[in-house]
């Protein structure tokens, strides 16, 4: 990736931030919140406003606003050239982008896929009338390889991992499930962009990888995803498929869709490419800002990263223990009272989310960790728009509802309890 000599990262003010040191100046409680200005998970990274607005203004002047325009095509370029990939098919949105590659692959039947993901990785299956077969996660909370072949019956077509958080699914454990039974593998890597496994970048996995530029991500267009492949017939296919089919001026050769990124779009890319670096700089810092504030807190596990490899650093993900003496919705919500707006990435699993609850009733049995890790992860603000005294205060108010927790949940509960008696008392 590209780096820039100059880099235009504004940090949130940090000056004077106050520490929560008793349960009564707890926002959850009534007292006032830590952050007036909110801490997201994702907030959107927005680098060199002024080199932005003059590629804008560029594509303006053109009056080349979409179908495949030289932004996006040089956008392209530079994802395919990032990843080590052939082509880079760039898309209007990561969804769009993983029904063309699942339609273009052939997928029908049933696909194995993990439920501890984002809803649109099933929904994309679903939507084209193929049945997402939910298979349980490993320890890495990607998807268990071993449990993978015991879910293949003579209707399963393909397989879909997630690479979650960063961490790359065992591609070679798939890769080899997918040769035995002659099924296409895909991977959703909407988190994975910048991130390598053994040394080689996400997008040369698989038949073909999806990759997500949604606002939430380390390098956004706004809205945005990409096919990226190895496979110059797959990556023409997807091509026409996200163009309505046209295979010429006006002929139309197979069925599509208008799945196009227009030129805005793509020079958003553009402009944050040129600072990709700077941003995965911030986020390494933040991570291990996160690690020493984080390290030794009861009950709480931070997941680390394997440092020898590439990564974008995006998410800083904790696991809440039974040790931790308080839950982790309790603690999801006590932060949301503080300004703290952490996700819990992802809960429900997909599985207790519909259509599947109805489609599939019972599944929970067969999905243990899935069950596990939808329970007990939360997910902390991170990015270019938090700077290193919010993290050292986020960290100290989750040291605080630790050390506290049995008390915070006690008052919680009777908090509950009055407000219920109040509400039927009337």
């Amino acid at each position: 990736m590209e780096q820039s000599a100059q880099v235009n990262i504004h940090k949130a003010d940090t000056d004077n931030l106050p520490v929560k040191s008793s349960l009564d100046e707890l926002g959850i409680f009534g007292a006032l919140p830590l952050f007036r200005e909110l801490l997201h998970v994702g907030r959107p990274n927005v680098c060199d406003h002024e080199k932005l607005l003059k590629r804008m203004s560029d594509v303006l002047e053109s009056r080349w606003l979409t179908n495949n325009g030289p932004q996006v095509q040089e956008f392209e370029r530079r994802i395919a050239n990032a990843v080590g990939a052939q082509h880079c098919v760039a898309m209007c949105n990561a969804t769009t982008a993983l029904q063309i590659a699942a339609r273009v692959a052939n997928l029908s039947g049933e696909v194995i896929v993990p439920s501890f993901t984002f809803v649109a990785t099933a929904h994309a299956l679903q939507w084209l009338g193929i049945t997402p077969v939910f298979c349980d996660i490993d320890n890495t909370y990607c998807l268990d390889p071993n449990r993978v072949e015991e879910l293949i019956t003579p209707r399963t077509t393909g397989i879909i991992g997630v690479h979650l958080w960063g961490h790359v699914c065992n591609v070679e454990a798939l890769g080899a499930i997918c040769r035995r039974h002659n099924l296409t593998l895909l991977f959703d890597a909407a988190h994975a962009f910048g991130c390598s496994r053994n040394g080689v970048m996400v997008g040369r996995f698989g038949r073909a990888e999806v990759l997500s530029f949604h606002a939430t991500k380390f390098l956004n267009t706004s809205e945005g995803g990409a096919v990226v492949t190895d496979d110059s017939e797959f990556a023409d296919s997807c091509r026409a498929m996200r163009n309505f089919g046209f295979s010429g001026e006006d002929k139309v050769s197979s069925l599509g869709i208008n799945g196009k990124m227009n030129e805005l779009e793509a020079v958003m890319g553009l402009t944050l490419l040129d600072h990709s670096k700077e941003i995965i700089a911030n986020n390494w810092n933040n991570y291990l800002e996160y690690k020493i504030g984080i390290l030794d807190i009861p009950g709480v596990t931070l997941i680390e990263y394997d440092e020898k490899e590439q990564c974008n650093f995006q998410y800083i993900v904790v696991e809440i223990g039974e040790d931790a003496g308080i839950s982790r919705d309790l603690l999801h919500d006590l932060f949301h009272a503080e300004g703290i707006l952490v996700r819990r990435y992802f809960s429900p699993g997909c599985h207790r989310m519909e259509p599947y609850l109805s489609l599939f009733p019972g599944t929970e049995h067969r999905l243990p960790r899935t069950e596990n890790a939808c329970a007990r992860i939360l997910c902390l603000p991170t990015g270019t728009a938090i700077g290193r005294e919010q993290i050292r205060t986020v960290c100290a108010l989750l040291r605080f509802t630790v050390e506290n927790g049995a008390e915070i949940q006690a008052r919680w509960k009777r908090q509950l309890r009055s407000v219920a008696e109040s509400g039927s008392a009337k």
